[in-house]
């Protein structure tokens, strides 16, 4: 398939995506939020949820993430019309970063204007501990794709979206001062690198990854966040610290460890998420 016919094969899989939808949602999403590894549960605050699982949305890649429960969930959540993804899709699967987006490709179309992005990181300031919230002050993308690569949609967005202030100051520092309201000292401001997995950093890597300013590093969220500055939502990152490694004095990962330090965090991260919402409600 030639690169003008996959990308009209991408505009219509948005089209009808956002077709079917459209014709079943009780009300148009504001906000969108995204849940990662372990972070999942922020949908029993929501009031009337009406659940899709992404199986039966047309043209919505699957995951194979056995954490991620794979729906998304439209709602009041605190005042403000709401579309959850309880889980994502990821490049180490084998998807090209367009389709890692798709979600949010599709959410932009019905009208989100906000997008909070959360995931489950690799701490590498030595500063952090596991159960740190990094509020996402900058990124670095180190996957070899993009998903703004190609033709472009003028209506979708500009051909070359600036990224001088990725991150929304406001939500940032509304962020930031929520935590320090609720004494939660383990919240802080750092830089996300995303690097394509699904293999886990070397000692070497998270010494370099360090050496070039990254403070918690992942497998996810910027194809996302990308899409989502380019349909021009405001965007809020968070990311819950899971485990910090030491280069210099190694220890092995396991995916259930950090799975388990995401969701002994969750609690802190949901009600931080519920007043961030009831704030910018008011």
């Amino acid at each position: 398939m030639t690169m003008e016919k996959e990308w009209e094969a991408h505009c219509q899989a948005v089209e009808e995506a956002v077709a079917f939808l459209q014709e079943r949602i009780v009300q148009p999403p504001q906000l969108l939020i995204q849940l990662g590894t372990g972070l999942g549960n922020l949908v029993e605050a929501m009031e009337e949820p009406q659940i899709f699982p992404y199986l039966q949305i047309p043209n919505f890649p699957s995951s194979t993430v056995t954490s991620h429960a794979g729906n998304l969930v439209f709602g009041n959540l605190g005042g403000i019309s709401t579309a959850i993804l309880q889980g994502r899709f990821h490049y180490y699967e084998g998807y090209s970063a367009r389709t890692v987006a798709f979600p949010i490709r599709v959410l932009s179309q019905l009208g989100v204007q906000r997008a909070i992005i959360t995931n489950a990181s690799g701490g590498l300031n030595p500063n952090y501990r596991p159960g740190t919230i990094m509020v996402f002050g900058d990124h670095i993308n180190l996957l070899p794709d993009n998903p703004l690569r190609g033709p472009n949609k003028d209506i979708w967005g500009p051909r070359f979206p600036d990224l001088s202030c990725p991150y929304n100051p406001e939500l940032r520092e509304l962020t930031l001062r929520l935590a320090h309201e609720q004494k939660d000292e383990k919240v802080t401001v750092g830089t996300y690198v995303c690097i394509p997995g699904p293999s886990l950093e070397t000692p070497a890597e998270t010494r370099f990854l360090r050496l070039i300013g990254a403070d918690a590093v992942g497998m996810s969220s910027v194809p996302e966040i990308l899409t989502a500055l380019h349909a021009g939502m405001q965007v809020l990152g968070l990311s819950v610290v899971a485990n910090v490694n030491n280069p210099d004095n190694f220890i092995p990962i396991h995916l259930e460890d950090i799975v388990a330090a995401a969701q002994e965090a969750e609690p802190r991260l949901t009600r931080l998420i519920l007043q961030i919402i009831r704030e910018l409600a008011s």
